[in-house]
Order: structure tokens, then C-alpha cells, then sequence
């Protein structure tokens, strides 16, 4: 029988190799947000390479 696999797994941008949250967008959020960053997901890909997931990041990078 094959795994069922998440929905959320296909469409996670995350390019952290090995991430254990990748495709689990709640435990995502809960951890990003605890560790006072936003997750990949709020940044363009170009910026969401570098893993600063810093919210003045996201402000530079939404032109702010």
C-alpha cells in the first residue's frame, strides 16, 4: 500500500533540506513563529533560499 501523501507536501516551497516540518503547515507556523521568524512560505523563492525567515526580512522583501 503506498503512503498517502499530503497535499500541503506537493505545494511546500521550503528548500531546507530535511526539514521534518516540510508540508505540516501548522506545526510549521508554531515553530517559526516561536522562534520570531515567518515561514518560508511568506518569502519569494530568491529570499526564502537564504533561510532568513526574519519579519524585517519579509518587510524588505515586500518593500517595505
Amino acid at each position: 500500500m503506498a503512503a498517502k501523501v499530503c497535499p500541503n507536501t506537493v505545494k511546500c516551497t521550503c528548500t531546507y533540506p530535511g526539514c521534518p516540518r516540510h508540508g505540516k503547515c501548522c506545526e510549521c507556523l508554531a515553530y517559526h513563529l516561536a522562534q520570531k521568524q515567518l515561514p518560508g512560505c511568506c518569502f519569494p523563492p530568491a529570499v526564502e533560499k537564504t533561510y532568513d525567515r526574519s519579519f524585517e526580512r519579509f518587510v524588505k522583501a515586500n518593500g517595505g
